[in-house]
């Protein structure tokens, strides 16, 4: 979106309740919805038709190679973070929803999130971890990843999930609230618990 297009949908917004009660300015423009206040620093960013992206969300590419797209009616909420780096790419599908200060992280790997999945807030996805070497200062390690993060259409993760590299949960599959996930997830199961475990099929 252009600045001047993002300084009209300042003045719209002006007359329309803060938050959730915007989305539906995503809707009236092809272009979408992007807050004054988001920050975007990525220039591999494709956005596609009705995205909304609220206050203080944070769009961004570190060094190297990282694709970001945002399919279309994909819904960032306030404050989220989202950002890509080397060998990193994310791609969040039609109709995704992601609540607020979820951080989502593609990096040395990449994170696909299918179409209408729900992240409720706080949720955390990272395609790479640190190396845990003894003897060795973890921040002086290098990154490492099992390897890329799918999440299938139509799954929901409750309050802040976690997931790691190298996991792919399932189509219509469930995560409770608090649950970190280290394994795949079956599509149509109930997985909760820190590791998270199958609790039930749907």
């Amino acid at each position: 979106m252009s600045p001047t297009g993002r300084i009209a949908m300042r003045l719209a917004a002006l007359f329309v309740a803060p938050h959730k009660s915007r989305v539906p300015l995503a809707r009236m423009a092809p272009t979408g919805y992007v807050a004054y206040s988001a920050i975007i620093d990525h220039d591999e960013l494709f956005l596609g038709r009705n995205v909304f992206i609220d206050d203080g969300s944070i769009l961004f590419k570190r060094e190297g190679w990282g694709k970001m797209t945002l399919a279309d009616g994909v819904i960032i909420f306030r404050e989220v973070y989202l950002e890509t780096g080397t060998d990193g790419e994310l791609f969040i599908d039609d109709m995704a929803s992601i609540h607020p200060r979820c951080q989502i992280n593609a990096y040395h790997s990449s994170i696909y999130i299918g179409k209408k999945v729900m992240l409720a807030p706080y949720c955390a996805l990272y395609s790479y971890n640190h190396g845990l070497k003894p003897g060795e200062v973890i921040v002086d390690q290098p990154l490492e990843s099992r390897g890329p993060i799918t999440i299938g259409d139509g799954a929901w993760l409750g309050v802040g999930v976690i997931v790691t590299s190298g996991v792919t949960i399932g189509e219509g599959a469930v995560v409770g609230a608090g649950s970190v996930v280290t394994k795949d997830v079956p599509p149509n199961t109930i997985a909760a618990g820190n590791p998270a475990k199958i609790v039930k099929k749907r």
